[in-house]
Order: structure tokens, then C-alpha cells, then sequence
């Protein structure tokens, strides 16, 4: 095969080789290639069957999204069958999806709503019927209202008891067919946006840091709420390995985003602050699964606002995961920047102390630039910082303007450039497992609702049966599935940087 040389810019001062052509033959063996979706991205139906009331319904109910609802969505509710048909047609190995708090148990906790383990269980044989492995996320962004207004949700350390509670229902009624649990997406994208920011449910935030929230306290509640998700991943991962995890023979993980970095320069500066927006960004959620503490640097800019691990929440914590998911979308460069840690407000930017700047973003495009140096960035930093952990890509996919034309030609670079950089990670050492596009389908998106997509599968909103058309890039990821060769995006052989470098705001790195 033809070859080409990755400049790694500053962060690998090292040459790598890497294939310019690929199939996924040149994988390991049992590597898989899946793609996913969310329950409340996907599935639609939202009030019916004796679903509850998720906080993702009521923040769109109440006008937030613009009018714009996930009410209907796709409906895979009614369409799984539909889909599951595409997923095997498309010769994928595995699905990832995420269950519903609100449709199993409707109140948070006590009763099962018997219509919603109906419908896990339908979708479950249906993918196992077609030879799809099934990749269940516990908690992906939305649990149910009534525990939001009940005590804060995420605020309170009493969601670990009832998080932990639903984490048995799963476990004991789709354990016996889920082999790979994910207990929480993004729980370091839930901190900054649903805390910080306040851009997600329950839209909590303090001024200046957003002018959407009218409650909320961005120094101090976005640390409390990593605290307490830790909390409840661990708690959950004792069970399922005491009580489970002998006779079902599955794997349990978390998931982070990670966005892939790089110093701005070769200065001592720039290169530390690179080090500490990774330790705030990703070790904020993996240095406690990995050592049972936070990093010391988030410890020391952080101070008094970031709770503590007791010995025995610490001893939990450590290890806590038999794999790492990883959402990996775009990259940044960091430039130090100390003199905002003089600011009186603070919030995690401020607690990072950098500046990070990204090739942009047009608004007529939507499209993130492709930077596939990144994903090796990431992979390279899991595989030195944490030890190598067996990694899944849980998701990865370009960003496009929502429209009928079925020419995603830059969804289809997109992949072509970061699938092989898996691939180059993995011949470089990194223990990468398995990876997933995101999404199998043009849904509700949490960022531009309907405006923007990631699928592989165009959906018509407008046709009464939400009719399914493949784009490009479905049959393009069913040719690579198939065996075909495919072959990377740079014509000249070199991952670079493009040059038309801006300021960008991270929310906007984050789909």
C-alpha cells in the first residue's frame, strides 16, 4: 500500500507512517464498526406508552430550542425494525443507543413502566436477530423531571441511590444480551453546559457566563455535579461487577469528550496550558477512574470549590471501567493565558487559564474542518496518561447543514480521513477497540435541533412515514464494511493544519 508521512505538529515531535489506502481488513480481527443514535434524539413518542417526563422535554417544551421538539424525531420507537433492517444491510457489527430513564421508569424510581421494557427488549432481539451487537448507554443527557424538581437532580448526592437503582433495572432485564455498558455519556460536555454555560437542561449558569439562565452558580455547581455523576458511575459499576458481570460476562465503561489539543507553541507556557486544559477537559471525568483523584492541577486552580473523595469513595472510583468510550468531533491549539484567573467570576474556563483557538467553523457550512491529527491526539493521550485503556470511539462524524441532497461528499472525507487515523493510532500502540459514526440518522440534534445533521441516513421530516434515503456516505461506510478499499482525503499524503486559523468558542467544537 502507498504510504505518507503525518506531521504530528508540536505534540509528537516524532515522524509516523501511517496507510494512505485501507480497508477494514487491515483492523485487528474483533475491532468492530457500528454507528448511534441517543433515545431521546431517536426515538420520538415521547408522551406515549407511559413514558415520564424527561428534562430534555420539558427545556423544549418551555421554548428553548425554538419552537423545536424531539416529540416525533424519527420515531424510531415505531421504526426500529426499519432500522435495524438498514444497520445489517449496511454490514454493521454493532448499534450503540441509549436507554430512556424517563420511558423505563417513569418517576425516577420504584415502578418499571412495562411498555418501555417492551420496547428495549423488541429492539435488543431485533439487533441480535440480525447479528448486531447491542452497545447500551445508561444515562445520555436526560433523566426525568420529576427527580429535577424533587431535589436538583444532578445537584444532590441522593441521584447516586436512584441512578444506581435504575443501572439494576437495566443490568437485570437486558444484561443477559448487552455486553458492553456505558454507564454515562459526556459527563464533562453534562458539567459545562447544563451547569456552566447553561446552553443544556437544567439551564443553570451565573452571569456573565450566560444570559439564558436565571439560576445556578457557574464557580461551584459544575464541580459539585462531576462529583456526584463520578459518584454514581462508581456506585454503579460495584454493582454490576458483584452482582452481574460473573454470570452475563459483559464490559462496563464511561464515555468523555475529548477534543484533541495541541500547544499554540513550542513555549513552556503553551505547552503546560495544553497539559492543564486536558487535565480540566478529559481528566476532570478519567484521572478519577483511573486514580481514584482528581488532577493536581484542578485540585490547585480550583481550590475549596472542588469537592472531595472520601478513602473509600476514592478505593471505588479507581479502575472503576473496563473501557473507555470516547466522542471525538475536532481539535484545538492552546495558548496559555493566567491573567484571567484574576477575574472575579470563575467557572472551569477561567480554571484552565487558556485561550483555545480552532480552525473555523462557517456558518453557511456548518462542517467541522477536517483535522484527523486530532484523533491521533487523543488516542496518544489516552494511551500515555491513562495507561492504554481499551478504547471504543463512541462517536465521530461531520457536521453538516440539514438538507434533502443526498451529496455528503465532506461527510464522506470526513470519515475517510479519521477512520484511518484510527487505524494509524492503532499501529502506533493504542488499544483502540471498536469504532462508531456518529449518527445512523439524521435526528434532533442537541445543538440546531433539526437545522443541522451527522447521518449517514437522510430522514424526510415532511413524509407521514419518515421515509429513510441513504446518503453518500451510508453507501460509502457499507463499501469500507464490505471489505472495500477506501483511501484517505489529502492528495498530497500530509495531515496538516489548515491555515485559516480563528478564535472559536468551544460549545460550537461540541454537537
Amino acid at each position: 500500500m502507498m504510504l505518507r508521512i503525518c506531521y504530528f505538529l508540536i505534540l509528537f515531535p516524532v515522524l509516523i507512517l501511517c496507510a494512505s489506502e485501507y480497508t477494514r481488513h487491515d483492523f485487528p480481527a474483533a475491532f468492530i464498526f457500528g454507528s448511534g443514535t441517543s433515545s431521546y434524539q431517536v426515538e420520538g413518542a415521547a408522551y406515549l406508552d407511559g413514558k415520564g417526563v424527561g428534562i430534555w422535554d420539558n427545556y423544549t417544551h418551555a421554548g428553548n430550542m425554538g419552537g423545536v421538539t424531539a416529540d416525533v424525531s424519527v420515531d424510531q420507537y415505531h421504526k426500529y425494525k426499519e432500522d435495524v433492517k438498514l444497520m445489517a444491510q449496511s454490514s454493521l457489527d454493532a448499534y450503540r443507543f441509549s436507554i430512556s430513564w424517563s420511558r423505563l421508569i417513569p418517576n425516577g424510581r420504584g415502578a418499571v413502566n412495562p411498555m418501555g421494557l417492551q420496547y428495549y427488549n423488541n429492539l435488543i432481539n431485533e439487533l441480535i436477530t440480525h447479528g448486531i451487537q447491542p452497545h447500551v448507554t445508561i444515562y445520555h443527557f436526560d433523566h426525568p423531571q420529576v427527580l429535577e424538581d424533587e431535589y436538583g437532580g444532578w445537584l444532590s448526592r441522593k441521584i447516586v441511590k436512584d441512578f444506581t437503582e435504575y443501572a439494576q433495572v437495566c443490568f437485570r432485564e437486558f444484561g443477559d444480551r448487552v455486553s458492553h455498558w456505558t454507564t454515562l455519556n459526556e459527563p464533562n460536555a453534562i458539567t459545562l453546559l447544563g451547569y456552566d454555560a447553561g446552553t443544556f437542561p437544567p439551564n443553570r449558569c451565573s452571569l456573565p457566563l450566560g444570559v439564558n439562565c436565571t439560576k445556578g452558580n457557574s464557580s461551584y455547581e459544575p464541580y459539585l455535579v462531576a462529583h456526584h455523576i463520578l459518584l454514581a458511575h462508581a456506585s454503579a459499576v460495584k454493582l454490576y461487577r458483584e452482582k452481574y458481570q460473573g454470570k452475563q460476562g459483559g464490559l462496563i465503561g464511561i464515555n468523555v469528550l475529548a477534543l484533541g489539543t495541541a500547544p499554540l507553541t513550542n513555549s513552556v507556557e503553551d505547552v503546560l496550558a495544553t497539559q492543564r486544559a486536558n487535565d480540566y477537559w478529559v481528566g476532570l471525568i478519567m484521572h478519577p477512574v483511573v486514580f481514584g483523584d482528581y488532577p493536581a492541577t484542578v485540585k490547585k486552580n480550583t481550590g475549596l470549590r472542588l469537592p472531595v473523595f472520601t478513602n473509600h469513595e476514592s478505593k471505588l472510583l479507581k479502575g472503576s471501567f473496563d473501557f473507555v468510550g470516547v466522542n471525538h468531533y475536532s481539535s484545538v491549539l492552546i495558548k496559555d493565558n493566567p491573567s484571567i484567573l484574576n477575574l472575579k467570576f470563575r467557572d472551569i474556563f477561567v480554571d484552565m487559564a487558556v485561550d483555545m483557538i480552532a480552525p473555523g467553523i462557517t456558518n453557511t457550512s456548518f462542517e467541522f474542518p477536517i483535522t484527523p491529527w486530532g484523533m491521533q491526539a487523543v488516542l496518544e493521550y489516552f494511551k500515555k496518561e491513562y495507561g492504554n485503556p481499551p478504547i471504543y470511539i463512541h462517536e465521530n462524524g461531520q457536521m453538516t447543514k440539514r438538507t434533502s441532497s443526498l451529496d455528503d461528499t465532506s461527510r464522506v472525507e470526513y470519515l475517510e480521513a479519521y477512520i484511518g487515523s484510527v487505524l494509524d493510532s492503532i499501529r502506533n500502540g493504542s488499544n483502540t477497540r471498536g469504532y462508531f459514526t456518529w449518527a445512523l440518522l439524521d435526528v434532533f440534534e442537541f445543538f440546531g435541533g433539526y437545522d443541522m445533521c451527522y447521518g449517514l441516513y437522510y430522514v424526510d421530516l415532511e413524509d407521514p412515514e419518515l421515509k429513510r434515503v441513504p446518503k453518500l456516505s451510508a453507501h460509502w461506510y457499507s463499501h469500507f464494511l464490505k471489505g472495500g478499499i477506501v483511501t484517505g482525503s489529502s492528495s498530497d499524503g500530509l495531515i496538516q493544519l489548515p491555515n485559516n486559523l480563528s478564535p472559536l468558542s468551544l460549545t460550537h467544537l461540541i454537537k
